[in-house]
């Protein structure tokens, strides 16, 4: 009983298609920056184009090979460093280790926490995005459901049980069991001459 309750909690939770009609909600807005975004490169194109025509190439392979000496010496300087600063102290190593995995483990929560939060978020655009695409249809429903039906009396709780139970439809009644059929045979008539 408690998994048949868990699945219909589950599939009447509308959470999830609000999070997925936010998700369409937004990607529809960041769509709507596109246009101008392919204005402002179509703009700037033909400038940046130029500037790489009059580069000499030259001068680029020059520069190229000046800042790939100053990498390798500046690697070299650094893991020289490295080697030479490099403790092996295990018991060292072991609690740096084990601090790094409790760094970790936070920080895969807090991160759960956040996807969390966001999802919630978007699950919340959504449901505004859907009940303006609604319109206020939904809320005109409800008031005149309860202009129809009234509010219930909490002061009388026997009425409502009252017309509770009138509302529920009679108890339908099992039909009677079938007689099994016999077999009969069928008596046929010579055709007429």
């Amino acid at each position: 009983m408690a998994i048949t309750d868990d699945l219909r909690k589950t599939f009447s939770d509308p959470t999830p298609l609000y999070f997925a009609a936010g998700t369409a909600d937004l990607a529809l807005q960041q769509a709507k920056k596109v246009p101008a975004l392919v204005e402002q490169l179509r703009a700037e194109a033909p400038a940046r184009i130029e500037a790489v025509r009059n580069t000499d190439p030259k001068a680029v392979q020059e520069k190229a090979a000046g800042r790939a000496k100053e990498a390798q010496a500046t690697l070299q300087t650094r893991v020289n460093e490295f080697i030479g600063n490099l403790d092996v102290d295990l018991k060292k190593l072991g609690e740096n280790a084990q601090d790094l995995a409790l760094r970790g483990v936070g920080v895969a929560a807090e991160y759960a926490v956040k996807a969390r939060e966001t999802y919630e978020r978007v699950a919340e655009h959504g449901e505004q995005a859907v009940k303006t695409w609604r319109g206020e249809a939904a809320e005109e429903i409800e008031d005149l459901a309860i202009a129809v039906e009234g509010k219930p009396d909490p002061v009388a709780p026997e009425a409502t049980t009252e017309s509770a139970a009138a509302r529920k439809p009679a108890a339908k009644k099992a039909p009677a069991p079938r007689k099994a059929a016999t077999p009969t045979t069928k008596k046929t008539t010579p055709p007429a001459k």
